[in-house]
């Protein structure tokens, strides 16, 4: 029981930049949800039930734009695909006797920015460090999203601004500690980097639904890296 306790609370404290980054940005959700004509109820359900930026927003611009049940389903499919690769990433630091409703638990909060620090931390991934991440990450995106929409229009447009690139910097706290002490890791996310560029230059490219060429990247540099530098499993 201590264990399962200590693992919370550093979940908790993990998950501390996760939740500030989610309140920033989700109260730009807020005020856009509200602007596509959503009540603020429905705005918070959403937030609650998905906890997914990109396809949240997308799915905005499709309810905006009147478009079917089906190409909104479509759409979410293609956009949070990623996910699943993620899912199946921190699959691997479980305990292979971890019982069904955990995982199950676990995959609700499948992030960007919870697969980011989940699959940093050593060692064997605890559901309950898992939880403590949670306990900070869903509160922040859909208390976020409750005062975008109950009080969004009242901030400047500079601050509005300011709270979309937010979520960006947490991400980047993220990356950056253990880039530095893996040189591997800092030329995947160079090379990440620069290929990402490349999508949004060359023509065809950058056609491409932001999530398949999330998929394509993730399968080109993970791939590669773990074909030409493996990691030794310990014993």
């Amino acid at each position: 029981m201590n264990e399962k306790i200590s693992q919370f609370k550093a979940g908790l404290k993990d998950g501390i930049p996760i939740g500030l980054g989610y309140l920033a940005v989700s109260f730009t959700f807020g005020i856009m949800a509200k602007g596509a004509g959503l009540t603020t109820l429905e705005a918070v359900v959403l937030s609650f039930t998905n906890l997914t930026s990109a396809g949240q927003f997308a799915g905005l611009g499709i309810i905006t734009a009147g478009s079917s049940l089906v190409e909104m389903a479509m759409a979410q499919l293609i956009i949070n695909l990623r996910y699943c690769l993620m899912s199946c990433s921190l699959s691997q630091k479980l305990d292979s006797h971890m019982p069904f409703f955990h995982r199950f638990l676990m995959s609700y909060g499948v992030t960007d920015e919870i697969f980011g620090v989940s699959v940093c931390k050593s060692g064997v991934l605890s559901p309950y460090f898992s939880y403590g991440l949670m306990a900070m990450a869903v509160p922040g995106w859909t208390i976020g999203t409750l005062l975008g929409a109950v009080s969004g229009s009242l901030l400047p447009a500079r601050l509005l601004s300011a709270l979309n690139v937010a979520l960006y910097g947490m991400f980047l706290a993220v990356v950056i500690p253990p880039a530095r002490e893996n040189k591997v890791l800092r030329m995947v996310i160079l090379v990440s980097m620069a290929l990402s560029f490349l999508f949004t230059q060359i023509p065809v490219l950058r056609d491409i639904s932001s999530g398949f060429k999330i998929i394509i990247l993730t399968f080109i540099v993970a791939g590669s890296a773990a074909v030409l530098f493996p990691v030794k499993e310990e014993e």
